[in-house]
This record gives structure tokens, C-alpha cells and sequence, in this order.
């Protein structure tokens, strides 16, 4: 009778996931003088010659059972191979709809990056570009959200089954557009202004087309908005007084920024009024010593010019705080008084 052949072992089988490239099937040992016959079921699928040491029948996709036949070349003699190995293919994550991101403000909190679904078992990371980006998400069975984000790019998710570890990419992407603030000018201009005045002008050092300039008033918007034209803006003479801003807003995005700086306008009083005064003489003889002009007050800090029929009379006399006299006056006509303050040069008649 010709001798029987060892049963080798058979090895690998088991999962792999849905579109792999399949899983190994082999022999622990083989034989020289032996030929090897891998069967799925009554299906043969390859045949090797032993080697004396492990064969491997490579990489098999097909699901089901497989068994390994040994021949003897010699004498025909053949027998079974030891136990045998499954194949079974593992289903990937199943496909979601990724949404969000978006367009947000530079200096903004960012945006959020959703899924439309997810599976209980399976992690779900986000990726930027080819970059993952924070933790992967436990899938709960309902949608979920990725926390925003804030760097510009093009996001997708990648999805894992955390027990079979096959792999699949949701559908869709969601992109991130980081918009530029509107460029930074100075506010200039302000200053003071004598009451009754026309006040002081507020102006930008530049602008920018397709922006839009406000004017603020102590943190309330003032007056109307003005477009970019590329150079300086003007916002006109302001009379209130109070600290001055400017707001630009990029009128394609929103996007908003506070330009540079602030001036204040402040109002200088004006002098006060007092009364000019012969106290009674209106005429003297001609040859006399003419009628004394006085100002029935006076302020520190103020010079009082006498005028005779508009013209100056003699120079400025500085306030004492009192009455003020301008001397005898010999010249006929009207005699008025200009008050000027010598800090803000504000006058008074």
C-alpha cells in the first residue's frame, strides 16, 4: 500500500473590509514531492507544489470556506490538509453627508464642520486637506458637529469601525474661507473750536474701495456713511464735542474693523460780555481833555482791544479782573470793545 501524506495545517482566512485586497490563506508546512490543491468548497482555486517549509496561496477575496488537498506526485496518494479557513468580508462605515463651513471674519471664533449622520461604534475624524484636525468623534447614531474651526481649507471626514477597523471616506466636503478685515487708517482731525464756531473737522489718512466708513461719537454713530475711494476721507466739520472713532465694513463680506485712533473735539468758551461805558459824559468842549472810556468788567487771561468807529485804538489792554479804563478819549464817534482769550484766542465783542 503507498503511505498516507501529513495533514498540514491550514492558516489565515478571517475578515477584510469591502473593496480590500482580501486576506491570506496558507500552510503551516509543506512538503517537496508534494502538490497542494486550494479548494473554496468543490471549487479549486490554486494549486502549488510543497517547498519543505510554509506555503502561501496569497491574497483571496472571495467569501467562503477554504480546505487544502495534498497529492503525491509519485503516488497519486492524497489526503485531506488539517481544519480549514473563512473568508468574510466586513462592511465599511456607512456614507454621510458632510456640510458647514463657510466664510467668517479674520479674529473670528470660526466655523463648524457637520456630519448628517453617524454610527454607533464607528470614530469619525476630521481631516483638512490631507491633515487631521482635533480628536476623532464617536459616531452616536444621530448627526454630529465638529467643533468650529479656524483654519481656512477644504475639510472631509474619514470614518473607522473601531472593532473591524475598515475604513470609509463620507461624501461630500466642506470648505472654510477666512475673509481679511477691512485695512487699518488713522483718524485725524478734531481739535478745539471757539463756541459759536463751525466746529473742527474729522478725517481718515485713507480708505479703500468697496468699504463703507462710519463716523462715531462717543461709541453712537454720527452723520452719514462714507464709501472708500482709495484716498483720505473727510467726515466734515463736528461741532459736538466729544471722542471721535471710525468703523469700516467691507460691504461684500460684513467684515468689520475699528480704524486707528480717535480725536477729541472740545468747544472754548467764548469771553464774557461786559459793558462799555463813558458812565454818563457823551460829548465834552473842544480843547478839553476828552471823556474817559471804561469796561464796566474785566477777566484774567482776556486782552481788550478799543475800537473808535471800527479802527483800533492804541494797543490791547490785558483783563485785571475788575473795571478796566482805556483812558481819555478825544476822538468822536463809537467806541466798542473786542474781548480775545490769549489760550484759545476766542473773541468776544
Amino acid at each position: 500500500m503507498n503511505p498516507g501524506l501529513g495533514g498540514a495545517g491550514g492558516v489565515g482566512g478571517g475578515g477584510y473590509c469591502i473593496g480590500g485586497t482580501g486576506t491570506t490563506v496558507g500552510l503551516l508546512t509543506s512538503d517537496v514531492g508534494i502538490s497542494y490543491q486550494l479548494f473554496r468548497g468543490a471549487t479549486l482555486v490554486a494549486t502549488l507544489a510543497g517547498t519543505g517549509t510554509t506555503l502561501d496561496f496569497g491574497l483571496q477575496t472571495v467569501v467562503g470556506t477554504y480546505t487544502v488537498v495534498g497529492t503525491n506526485v509519485a503516488t497519486g496518494c492524497v489526503s485531506n490538509m488539517t481544519g480549514s479557513a473563512t473568508i468574510f468580508t466586513n462592511p465599511l462605515p456607512l456614507a454621510f453627508v458632510v456640510s458647514g463651513g463657510g466664510a467668517y471674519c479674520s479674529g473670528g471664533a470660526g466655523l463648524v464642520i457637520n456630519l448628517s449622520g453617524s454610527e454607533v461604534g464607528v470614530n469619525y475624524q476630521l481631516y483638512n486637506g490631507l491633515v487631521p484636525t482635533g480628536l476623532s468623534i464617536a459616531g452616536t447614531g444621530s448627526p454630529i458637529s465638529f467643533p468650529a474651526q479656524t483654519a481656512s481649507g477644504s475639510y472631509t471626514v474619514i470614518a473607522t469601525n473601531a472593532t473591524t477597523t475598515c475604513v470609509s471616506n463620507m461624501t461630500g466636503s466642506a470648505t472654510i474661507v477666512i475673509n481679511p478685515l477691512p485695512v487699518v487708517y488713522n483718524v485725524t482731525g478734531g481739535g478745539s473750536y471757539c463756541a459759536g464756531g463751525t466746529g473742527v473737522h474729522v478725517r481718515l489718512s485713507g480708505s479703500d474701495a468697496g468699504i463703507d466708513y462710519q463716523l462715531y461719537l462717543g461709541g453712537v454713530p454720527t452723520g452719514i456713511i462714507l464709501s472708500g475711494t482709495g484716498a483720505a476721507l473727510d467726515f466734515g466739520l463736528q461741532t459736538t464735542a466729544g471722542t471721535y472713532t471710525v468703523e469700516a465694513t467691507n460691504v461684500a463680506t460684513t467684515c468689520i474693523n475699528n480704524m486707528s485712533g480717535s480725536v477729541n473735539v472740545s468747544i472754548d468758551p467764548l469771553p464774557n460780555v461786559y459793558t462799555v461805558t463813558s458812565f454818563g459824559a457823551t460829548n465834552y468842549c473842544a480843547g478839553g481833555a476828552g471823556i474817559p472810556v471804561f469796561l464796566t468788567n474785566s477777566d484774567l487771561g482776556i486782552n481788550y482791544q478799543l475800537y473808535l468807529n471800527g479802527l483800533a485804538v492804541g494797543s490791547a489792554v490785558a483783563g485785571t479782573g475788575g473795571i478796566l479804563p482805556f483812558g481819555a478819549q478825544l476822538g468822536a464817534g463809537t467806541y466798542t470793545v473786542v474781548a480775545t482769550n490769549t489760550v484759545t484766542t476766542c473773541t468776544e465783542n
